[in-house]
Parts: structure tokens; C-alpha cells; sequence
């Protein structure tokens, strides 16, 4: 499954950034880039998420993307367990709910649909690391 994640994943990249789109090549957010793979993958989703604005986890408070992730995939999995093609969600700080998502390419490496540019695989640096919220594997079978 893992290879089928990444594969998916990379025919992304160099997909323009456009907010709430899922289009590969067209357009796509950080959740568009998630929906786009799952659709690859698995066919339809398993939920259309609301529109929604740049600020939804500012104004609402409520953990959706991680909430929408857990329904979907199960339970988190732990950091250190984490592999290549595991859905990663962000922090932007502790305490405020996930508000970005990407694909873990390799070990220091991921996915993901970067604002005001396109789909890119970025360096996991330490900047990156500490704002991890929660590690995801995609099922087998939906």
C-alpha cells in the first residue's frame, strides 16, 4: 500500500496550489493533495468534506482535519513508527487543531500542497518535526 501512496503522491507534484480544489495538475490544497491520493487509491471517498475557509481551524476550534483523518485511516499511529506514504498532520502550535497535511516520502522527506506555490516534496526539517500532530497509515481495503 505504501508504494501505491507514494506513487500516487508524486504523480501530484508541480499541481498548482489552489485553495479547496482536489484536481491533479489543475489545482489542490494540503486536503485536496489527501483527497486526490485516497481517490487514486481507494475510488470515491469516504466523505466530501464542507467548503471551507483559509481560517476554519482559527474560527471553529474543532480538530476536523484530525478528526476526519482518524475516521477514515483509524488511529494514529506512533511518530517513531511512522514509514514512507503515512499521512502526516500539523500543528501550527500546541493547543490549536491540525491545519496542514502531507505524505511522508522518505524518512526526511514529504508531500505535500505547499501555499502560494504547488504540490512539492519538502525536507522534514526540525521546523517541520516539532509541529507534527499525528501519523496516519492508509488502509489496506476501505
Amino acid at each position: 500500500m505504501r508504494h501505491r501512496v507514494l506513487t500516487a503522491a508524486r504523480d501530484w507534484l508541480g499541481t498548482p496550489y489552489r485553495h479547496q480544489a482536489s484536481l491533479k495538475g489543475v489545482g489542490c490544497d494540503c486536503l485536496g493533495l489527501v483527497r486526490g491520493i485516497w481517490r487514486d487509491i481507494h475510488g470515491a471517498e469516504p466523505e466530501t468534506p464542507p467548503p471551507y475557509r483559509p481560517d476554519w481551524a482559527e474560527r471553529s476550534g474543532e480538530d476536523r482535519l484530525w478528526d476526519a483523518a482518524t475516521r477514515a485511516m483509524g488511529p494514529p499511529i506512533d511518530l517513531c513508527a511512522m514509514l514512507p506514504g503515512d499521512l502526516i498532520l500539523f500543528r501550527w502550535r500546541l493547543g490549536i487543531p491540525a491545519k496542514h497535511a502531507g505524505i511522508l516520502s522518505d524518512t526526511a522527506r514529504f508531500i505535500h500542497a505547499y501555499e502560494q506555490a504547488s504540490v512539492v516534496e519538502s525536507a522534514l526539517v526540525p521546523s517541520w518535526r516539532r509541529r507534527i500532530a499525528g501519523v496516519f497509515r492508509f488502509p489496506e481495503k476501505v
